[in-house]
C-alpha cells in the first residue's frame, strides 16, 4: 500500500482521536518524533561513528572534533535513555565503558544514509556547510 505525503499530511490534520497530540494540543508528527530522538548537532554524528561498530568514550571524543566531554556524555545518556545505544560497563580498574547501537539504533541507518545522499546532491547544503565552517573558524 502506497501513501503519498499529501495523504499523510491530511491524516495528521484530521481530528482523529487515535493520532497522538503534544502537550500544546498540536498533532504530533513522526518526523517531529524522530527529531526529538536524533536532533541536534551531535547525535547524528555520534550515530555515524557507532554504525561502524562499538566505540569507547575516548574513541568517540577523538572522532568528533569540537564536542566537549560534557556534551558527549549528555548526548550519549540521552541516546541511551531513548534506547538507541547500549552502554556496556566492565567492572575493572580503570573503568572500561563501550557504546554500541541497539537494534533500534541500527534501524536508523537508512535515515542517515538518506541524509548523506541529500547532502551530496544539494549544492546549497554544501555551501551552507562551508559557511558554517568559516563561522566556526572565526569564533575560535
Amino acid at each position: 500500500m502506497s501513501t503519498n505525503i499529501s495523504t499523510t499530511i491530511t491524516e495528521l490534520r484530521s481530528p482523529d482521536s487515535s493520532i497522538p497530540t503534544s502537550t500544546q494540543g498540536r498533532l504530533t508528527c513522526a518526523v517531529e518524533t524522530t527529531l526529538k530522538v536524533i536532533g541536534g548537532r551531535w547525535k547524528v554524528l555520534i550515530l555515524r561513528e557507532l554504525l561502524v561498530g562499538m566505540q569507547r568514550f575516548n574513541q568517540l571524543h577523538r572522532s568528533l572534533p569540537g564536542i566537549t566531554q560534557k556534551m558527549l556524555t549528555q548526548q550519549l545518556r540521552e541516546l541511551e535513555e531513548d534506547g538507541i545505544i547500549h552502554r556496556q560497563v566492565y567492572p575493572q580498574v580503570p573503568p572500561k565503558v563501550e557504546y554500541s547501537l541497539t537494534p533500534l539504533g541500527a534501524s536508523l541507518n537508512p535515515v542517515l544514509e538518506a541524509m548523506h545522499e541529500w547532502g551530496l546532491k544539494h549544492p546549497i547544503a554544501k555551501g551552507a556547510s562551508e559557511v558554517m565552517e568559516l563561522l566556526e573558524d572565526h569564533e575560535e
